[in-house]
């Protein structure tokens, strides 16, 4: 009975810092999962984007564009 007197037993703030704790680990897991299984997705990403035909086509429309209405 004396620890509930003290407070001992009432106190959960150690316990709320676990929980937290815990959250933001499982959350970090997720983060490093999803970065680690989409790692070549985004890789392919950057080599459709630098491989110059889209690019090039889209300058070149856009350079025609700007050709017909300066004339």
């Amino acid at each position: 009975m004396r620890m509930m007197e003290i407070g001992i037993l009432k106190d959960e703030t150690a316990q709320t810092s676990a929980e937290y704790i815990m959250i933001l680990g499982g959350i970090i897991v997720i983060v490093l999962v999803a970065i680690i299984s989409y790692q070549n997705y985004i890789r392919g990403l950057g080599g459709n984007i630098t491989n110059g035909s889209e690019v090039q086509s889209v300058e070149n429309t856009l350079q025609d564009i700007n050709q017909s209405l300066t004339q």
